[in-house]
């Protein structure tokens, strides 16, 4: 021990105030002699517990937790972005994901000029948005924000592998899991960052180019405000990302994604797209019944209209059970009301439940007896006028429910033109069915005369039909379009890689919608009993073609949309 540290061992006199306490200089001096500096550094670096190069991963996190009005983000350094995909390999490794699922991914962007082209690397995982529409949209609430640290979290075990997620996230976040049935997604390695470890892409990363930050959400709302992102991702006003990308360099005004030119078809869903066509044609063909049968009083019509009350509720029973095949955990379907409060599809859900027993009741009261309420009305009056009131808003929640995915191709009044057009079309088609049937099916001594309601369902089909196959072809305009924008990709991708469809459901269209009723008009204001097949023959065919032309263009609905995501994205 050296005479200093003898002199601050030494006890002091019991009337010297300095023996209260030791000065800082004696106790750090006192410390010295304990362990040096050295010692020190080189027992830290030694310690098993201390990952390494723990020193730089500190620097990529938050030096304290989230205060009020914070949370964490990511933030990415375009600069040092080199593409390697580190990033994308660590937290492919570390979540234990399925081949070909990725919670982040690289893209490109270029532009520039032929003497200074400009290639930029841009990675990418889930942005934990200030409003996450994953969250608003789930059916079954199986998204949650961590109020304190702001991580939009994905809860496996209540996921019923609706897949509505991923048409609400403007980025391409959530990805679909087959195996599992479920959807899943980037947490921000929120149980590695609870310790004080970075999460696996910012561990990875060699160039550092990625780390968490904080940011105040205020901030990030009047950032947003702006519109100002990055080059080619959607706006950020839809969801307010709090992903912060940063460069010093001024990107050229032509900076584009790398796959901005290529279109390619998305998935059809053939069950939503069975789904979508049966539950509106099912809607259609019970408020157009309902409305005739208020106004035709003969027998004829009365047969007609329970023949056609059974008919529509198997096909609206066929939808409803076709419904759940799109589901990844169908067991669990019973969850999809929980978001009621939020989600479209489960009001959806809901009405469609509420449609299907009260068509049912409204199906077996046509078969009894009419039974009179204390207005006047009977039973099945007030039974119908429920039914088609539940219906309907089934439909216009259906609307809602592609509306809201910020998707060009799905806009509102496109979507709404298309479903509710397809509900009157296939309701109109369908009753003119039934009614022949059962008028080819009466007693010989009944009249096979087309009745005036006949006449204003053929002429309102032609109608419709015309509308609703010149609103389709009017779209086609885009191709005109000088900007490439999604209106114009999706023009392109019905007529290009999927031109046979569009064909296909053109020609359907007419035959079903112009053609048949066209016959069944100039077959004259009557017809003889053996003419009441030939009027079957044609119905039929109407129906037929009318729901393979819808069926095919709900086929284009889905396939032909250009989803929004992140910019110049490639698979890993």
């Amino acid at each position: 021990m050296t005479a200093t540290g003898a002199l601050a061992a030494e006890p002091r006199a019991a009337g010297d105030d300095t023996a209260i306490e030791p000065v800082l200089v004696e106790r750090s001096l006192a410390q010295q002699q304990t362990l040096t500096a050295v010692e020190q550094f080189a027992a830290l670096h030694d310690s098993p517990l201390r990952p390494a190069n723990a020193s730089r991963y500190a620097a990529l996190l938050p030096a304290r937790s989230p205060a009020d009005g914070e949370q964490y983000a990511f933030e990415v350094d375009l600069d040092r972005c080199s593409g390697c995909k580190s990033c994308v390999t660590a937290c492919h490794s570390l979540n234990g994901l399925a081949p070909g699922e990725t919670w982040r991914d690289v893209g490109l962007l270029h532009g520039g000029t032929d003497e200074l082209p400009v290639l930029q690397h841009v990675t990418a995982a889930c942005h934990h948005c200030l409003e996450p529409a994953c969250l608003s949209a789930c059916p079954v609430k199986a998204y949650e924000k961590d109020p304190r640290t702001g991580i939009v979290k994905h809860l496996d075990d209540q996921c019923i592998g609706c897949q509505y997620c991923i048409f609400a996230c403007p980025y391409d976040v959530p990805k679909y899991n087959r195996q599992l049935g479920i959807v899943r997604k980037c947490d921000m390695c929120s149980t590695r960052l609870a310790a004080g470890e970075p999460p696996a892409c910012v561990q990875a990363c060699p160039t550092a180019a990625i780390r968490i930050t904080l940011v105040r959400r205020q901030e990030i709302i009047e950032g947003c405000e702006t519109g100002v992102f990055l080059p080619g991702a959607p706006d950020s006003g839809l969801t307010l990302p709090t992903t912060h990308y940063k460069t010093r360099r001024a990107f050229p005004r032509n900076l584009l994604p790398a796959d901005y030119h290529s279109i390619k078809p998305e998935r059809a869903h053939w069950p939503l797209v069975l789904m979508l066509v049966l539950t509106q044609l099912a809607v259609g063909a019970f408020a157009v019944g309902f409305v005739l049968d208020r106004f035709a009083g003969n027998p004829l019509a009365v047969d007609a209209a329970r023949v056609h009350a059974v008919s529509s509720l198997a096909f609206g029973a066929l939808a409803l059970a076709v419904s759940v095949l799109h589901l990844g955990r169908p067991l669990y379907a019973f969850r999809a009301v929980l978001g009621l409060r939020t989600s479209w599809l489960s009001r959806e859900i809901l009405a469609f439940s509420l449609f299907a027993p009260l068509a049912a009741a409204y199906a077996a009261a046509l078969w009894l007896a009419p039974t009179q309420t204390a207005s006047g009305t009977t039973v099945h009056d007030v039974l119908g006028a429920t039914v088609v009131a539940s219906g309907l808003c089934g439909v216009i929640f259906s609307i809602k429910v592609y509306q809201c995915t910020g998707r060009s191709f799905w806009n509102g009044v496109s979507t709404s033109l298309k479903f509710l057009l397809t509900t009157l079309l296939l309701g109109i088609a369908t009753v003119l069915l039934t009614s022949a049937v059962t008028s080819a099916s009466s007693p010989p001594s009944l009249p096979h005369a087309q009745t005036p309601h006949d006449f204003i369902l053929l002429y309102g089909l032609i109608a419709a039909s015309a509308v609703k196959l010149l609103t389709e072809l009017a779209f086609f305009l885009h191709l005109g379009d000088r900007r490439n924008n999604p209106a114009k990709r999706s023009a392109l991708l019905m007529a290009g890689p999927l031109r046979s469809i569009t064909r296909s459901r053109f020609a359907l269209g007419v035959v079903g919608g112009l053609w048949a009723p066209a016959y069944l008009l100039l077959s004259g204001p009557s017809a003889a009993a053996g003419d009441a097949g030939y009027r079957v023959v044609a119905a039929a065919v109407a129906f037929v073609a009318l729901v393979l032309g819808e069926l095919l263009e709900r086929y284009l609905f889905f396939a032909a949309v250009v989803p929004p995501k992140m910019p110049g994205r490639f698979a890993a």
